[in-house]
């Protein structure tokens, strides 16, 4: 027995092992009180971002639930952050009860901490972006980005690396501190610009009318209809160049649906266009013979 008497035996138990469990369960507390104030932030502003009063676009394009996913996707982070500062303190303390000597503790960390800084300067600068990226809200999962590196829709975020899938089915691993610029075409809405050609001989008050018909069945369409922000509308004359008139159609759509509207807009011009014997460009050869 390393005590003469179960006196000194008892003593020690009353002193650092009651201290080390005194540490261990106040640790836990303040982690638990951590975690029920991140909570409590996180459930407030998930409730503002469900109750702030949106605009019918707003709304359709999703910006409520882009904010609630923000507000759940920091609290998470908050939480880890937490968790890592108490258990830390936790640890140290006690190390510092155990006897312990913190001080070479402490230097050697500071060494190795400066030599694994140089080497993990690409690593620590992947984290701090992705930290931005989640608070900035820069994108999320199920979001097309063009990243400059390669272009795709993101299956997985993290701190460290963004996963997206190309077109071609080709998955790529990106790290987020190699991430210069950004290009988000799932954010917001867009826009499909939309070129139909005629003959320069046609009269455009009357193209034009008829262009503005075919939008509006568009705009009313059970199925097209919730695919577009606003009702397309025509910009007007864009050129007059060897014989072919181009006018412009712009229609605003949600994320990702810009072709589609795109590809059934043409299909309905033309249609229309061979009903009201619209004439089309002349082939730049000429006819085949």
């Amino acid at each position: 027995m390393p005590f003469s008497t179960w006196s000194e035996f008892g003593t020690w138990l009353l002193g650092a092992p009651l201290l080390i469990l005194v540490t261990i369960l106040i640790a836990l507390i303040t982690r638990w009180l951590a975690h029920r104030a991140i909570g409590t932030v996180v459930d407030n502003a998930v409730r503002r971002a469900e109750s702030n009063k949106v605009t019918g676009a707003e709304k359709l394009l999703g910006f409520d639930t882009r904010r609630r996913q923000r507000a759940l996707t920091l609290g998470s982070l908050l939480r880890s952050i937490a968790t890592f500062v108490i258990t830390t303190i936790a640890i140290l303390t006690i190390m510092a009860l155990l006897g312990l000597p913190l001080g070479p503790l402490l230097a050697s960390a500071g060494v190795g901490g400066v030599a694994l800084g140089f080497g993990a300067q690409s690593l620590v600068k992947d984290f701090l972006s992705g930290i931005f990226m989640i608070i900035e809200d820069q994108y999320g999962v199920g979001d097309v980005i063009d990243t400059g590196e390669a272009t795709g829709t993101v299956e997985e975020v993290t701190l460290r690396v963004t996963r997206l899938r190309d077109a071609n089915g080709v998955v790529w691993f990106i790290r987020n501190g190699e991430i210069v610029r950004i290009g988000n075409k799932s954010h917001g809405w867009a826009m499909s610009t939309i070129d139909l050609q005629v003959a320069a001989t046609e009269d455009p008050g009357r193209v034009i009318a008829l262009i503005e018909e075919v939008l509006q069945s568009v705009a009313v369409d059970e199925q097209w209809a919730p695919k577009l922000v606003e009702p397309p509308s025509v910009a007007g004359v864009e050129s007059i160049t060897g014989g072919t008139m181009t006018i412009r159609v712009f229609a605003k759509c949600l994320p990702g649906e810009q072709f589609g509207v795109a590809r059934e807009i043409r299909e309905r011009e033309k249609a229309m266009f061979d009903t009201a014997g619209v004439k089309l460009p002349p082939l730049p050869y000429g006819p085949s013979s």
